[in-house]
């Protein structure tokens, strides 16, 4: 009969428009949600999805073409790239323009880079323009790796697990690095155990500093902090006397009585010297013995004078 419900295939309906009756759970379902909304980079034809993967493509060419990551430095110029080169700068690569024309430089760069079992790669001069960031390269360039810090705290356990009394360079506000290689070439020349930087407003091991410090940044660690002061205070409270370097010091750096024991030495940016806490920080303040008192001393020298010192009366100590 017309609207009976046993018919085959019949179905009730509550109006014109409106759903079948009963819902078989589908308003309940509806209720529960569809779980956290994806990111924005996770959806499907989403802006956000499409810069991504242009982002993605762009970083799989650079390594392709040996353009540098984060952190990756470029030496550029032939005369740059063999001082860098000769003085142990841990290159990643060599790059070498198309048609560069061939002198004695370029030999040599040649010959170290076999020696150091770096490879060549001959690019486009285009391409080495824009990898080296427009720099004049002539032709020629290398690319070193970011520098690998250690944990400040690392300095004092080598020297403890050597059994040695711990000596550590830190550097307040010295923001060029030729004066941080120099420090660190005074460093391994006089037995420190390491150099600390700051992180923010300081040099940093770049390929100058590697330069200047002629092969001693590959055996004198050096270590990142992320608050100065607060790693000094962190050096005392594990018993390590805190002397800074001062033209106003109290004490001249031939009364200095704590070289012989655990010791920091902090050395300051010319003219600036130490800053107010690390200066509040420090045991003692010392001073170098000047024949007048307007020469003034980079941290390269000051520090080369100051450990030469403390490694001579560490040496008539030792019985």
């Amino acid at each position: 009969m017309p609207g009976s419900s046993r018919r085959r295939g019949a179905v009730k309906k509550t109006g014109k428009g409106n759903p079948p009756a009963g819902s078989g759970g589908r308003r309940r379902r509806g209720l529960e949600g569809k779980g956290p909304t994806p990111k924005a980079k996770d959806r499907t034809g989403h802006p956000a999805q499409r810069r991504a993967k242009q982002t993605a493509a762009r970083r799989d060419r650079d390594q392709r073409s040996g353009k540098s990551s984060a952190g990756d430095e470029w030496v550029a110029g032939r005369n740059a790239v063999v001082e860098a080169l000769r003085a142990g700068v841990p290159a990643q690569s060599v790059y070498l323009a198309e048609n560069t024309e061939r002198d004695d430089r370029l030999r040599e760069t040649f010959r170290l880079a076999a020696e150091q079992r770096l490879a060549i790669t001959e690019v486009s001069r285009a391409e080495l323009d824009r990898m080296t960031a427009g720099a004049v390269h002539q032709g020629l360039a290398i690319k070193v790796p970011a520098y690998d810090y250690v944990h400040p705290d690392d300095l004092a356990q080598a020297a403890t697990d050597a059994e040695e009394t711990p000596l550590i360079v830190a550097l307040d506000g010295v923001t060029d690095p030729r004066n941080l290689g120099a420090v660190v070439r005074s460093a391994s020349g006089f037995g420190a155990h390491g150099v600390v930087v700051p992180e923010r407003r300081a040099a940093g091991m770049t390929a100058a500093a590697w330069k200047t410090s002629a092969g001693a940044a590959a055996r004198v660690p050096v270590a990142r902090a992320t608050n100065l002061t607060r790693q000094l205070k962190a050096y005392a409270e594990s018993g390590l006397m805190i002397a800074g370097l001062a033209a106003d010091g109290e004490v001249a750096l031939p009364d200095l009585d704590l070289a012989d024991g655990p010791l920091v030495l902090v050395i300051g940016a010319e003219g600036k010297g130490l800053s107010r806490l690390v200066s509040e920080t420090c045991d003692v303040r010392v001073a170098i013995p000047m024949a007048s008192e307007l020469e003034s001393l980079n941290a390269g020298v000051a520090a080369g004078i100051v450990l030469y010192e403390i490694a001579r009366r560490r040496a008539t100590s030792t019985p």
